[in-house]
């Protein structure tokens, strides 16, 4: 299924913060409108759900500003929650949603995620910088902290439980992350343009693993096969 990629704009009178306009406080996720970057069926390319078909709803806006970050953040369409759950409930038969972004839980509340469970009857992830609290009524966290790069480190995390810890790799010393409870610990190889340089990013990422078998190795697979 080809990536539907979202880059119209509404008109509107409201007021807009980053990446959300807030007509009604008091009922946020009824009446909000979403910057979202796109929305599109695949399959999961990382962690722990690699290779499971979902819908992803991703996110302009983040509070961070991380090198590596390959979201145009520019890019996007104001859309109502019931819009959103529209596009998602044209994949009926995804099992899952996953939030990402940008940094979702900029902009998603108890109630955004309520809904979204009700009306499209799948179970929610959402992949986090981990910097924000999180609604308490996902299935799935993916918590992926960017505080030891460059742009990455602009707030401090809060997170400190999450069902799967997954951790970029450079080479940083994995004892900092040992307070984080997680139920799974990933790590995945920096992806960068230059092939060698790739190369010795990924045999790093695997020695790694070797000396810490309490993690895991992440890859991921969409770029391998070449899809969203």
């Amino acid at each position: 299924m080809p990536r539907k990629t979202l880059n119209k704009r509404r008109g509107t009178a409201r007021r807009e913060t980053t990446g959300l306009i807030v007509s009604c406080p008091e009922s946020r996720s009824l009446v909000s409108m979403y910057k979202i970057n796109e929305i599109f069926y695949s399959l999961q390319g990382e962690g722990y759900h690699s290779g499971t078909s979902a819908v992803f709803v991703r996110f302009s806006g983040c509070n961070l500003c991380c090198a590596f970050c390959d979201t145009q953040h520019q890019v996007g369409e104001m859309m109502s929650l019931q819009e959103i759950v529209a596009e998602v409930n044209k994949y009926p038969i995804a099992p899952l949603i996953v939030l990402t972004g940008g940094e979702p839980s900029l902009f998603i509340d108890e109630a955004f995620v309520a809904e979204l469970k009700q009306k499209t009857g799948k179970t929610i992830a959402i992949e986090t910088n981990g910097t924000r609290p999180l609604p308490n009524n996902l299935d799935w966290v993916t918590f992926s902290p960017k505080s030891s790069f460059v742009g990455g480190d602009a707030e401090p995390c809060v997170l400190k439980r999450c069902d799967e810890l997954k951790v970029v790799y450079l080479g940083q010393d994995l004892a900092q992350y040992d307070d984080i409870e997680a139920k799974y610990r990933f790590l995945q190889p920096c992806f960068v343009e230059d092939l060698e340089q790739r190369k010795v990013n990924m045999q790093a990422c695997v020695e790694a693993v070797k000396s810490h078998p309490n993690w895991r190795l992440s890859l991921q697979i969409h770029r391998v096969l070449n899809i969203p």
